[in-house]
């Protein structure tokens, strides 16, 4: 079968697809809302094996509330450039880094599901001037997760095996991009709770993911993002980069949960107060490690209230 081309992922919808530089090589967005510059920026990164469709729902709702949003394919997904190196944590900082200034703003506030999220929470640490807030999906400190997989049973026996299998050579890209893409559409399943699966829409992103996940190279880029962190435990660059990470940061952070979340587990973010003490937790009922597409209307309703002028700020902190 005949593999995708790039610009398969620039989807129809209220939104404008647009090519960005940053950081040395190009970078497909998708964005809505205005664009001037005294408009604030929020910055949209997606997880593993997917692409800036991940937050269709958000893109609508955050330009409906006045901001400029722009969800972003990630260095080696969707229509951006794949280059065979930069899945390391100050690289991807540095892109988002990039983009922000391409973009004209002076900072934004990230959001960033699952491995966008590690995105977020490095950017926020090796460029805290450009990051205004973080809100993160299914996305805890990577010091937690470290910490929890080391301690923590059953965070070990839900993360590590899918972690450990994706070290392995050639094997895990195959394994992504055979029978049309199947094991995305298995990886949805798994890890969402109950009633998404059941739904059209659920059929339609299944169907964006798996061709998205065959385009040339998106599936090798996506690994190396799982590679880099493991085997940067051993390495000088790894041990500098989570020493980094070692300080709280003093910006407003959210974090959004899903109860049903099989994948990454509530008490695993329980332990990121210590880097981030201005956090909030938010639960959210019935959804799995997908809750910003499980349950759109609510993510998109707590990013809005998270990212409005402090006066004007609700709370509904866990």
């Amino acid at each position: 079968m005949t593999a995708p081309d790039p610009s398969t992922v620039r989807l129809d919808g209220p939104w404008t697809h647009r090519d960005i530089h940053a950081n040395g090589i190009r970078f497909h967005v998708v964005e809505a809302g205005a664009s001037a510059p005294d408009v604030p920026l929020v910055l949209l990164l997606h997880g593993f094996a997917d692409f800036w469709w991940s937050w269709r729902h958000q893109l609508a709702g955050l330009a409906g509330a006045g901001y400029r949003a722009v969800a972003v394919d990630l260095r080696g997904y969707g229509d951006s450039d794949k280059p065979p190196r930069g899945y390391d944590g100050w690289t991807l900082a540095g892109d988002v880094a990039g983009l922000i200034r391409a973009l004209g703003h002076q900072d934004a506030t990230l959001v960033g599901h699952a491995d966008g999220g590690l995105v977020c929470w490095a950017t926020a640490v090796l460029h805290p001037r450009l990051v205004r807030s973080i809100a993160l999906v299914a996305s805890p400190h990577p010091i937690a997760l470290k910490r929890s997989v080391l301690r923590d049973r059953p965070q070990r026996t839900a993360w590590l095996p899918t972690f450990l299998g994706y070290q392995l050579p050639l094997l895990p890209e195959r394994k992504l991009t055979s029978a049309n893409g199947f094991a995305v559409e298995q990886m949805l399943r798994l890890y969402s709770g109950p009633a998404w699966p059941a739904t059209t829409e659920f059929a339609q992103t299944a169907r964006h993911m798996r061709s998205a996940i065959r385009i040339p190279g998106a599936a090798h880029c996506a690994l190396e993002y799982q590679r880099w962190a493991f085997r940067s435990q051993w390495r000088p660059d790894g041990r500098r980069f989570m020493t980094a990470m070692d300080e709280p940061i003093r910006i407003p952070v959210l974090q959004i949960h899903g109860d049903l979340d099989p994948f990454v587990l509530v008490r695993t973010f329980r332990r990121c107060t210590t880097w981030a003490p201005r956090r909030e937790l938010v639960s959210i009922g019935g959804a799995g490690h997908y809750v910003h597409q499980e349950k759109p209307d609510q993510v998109s309703a707590e990013l809005v209230r998270f990212t409005a002028p402090p006066a004007t700020r609700g709370s509904t902190t866990d």
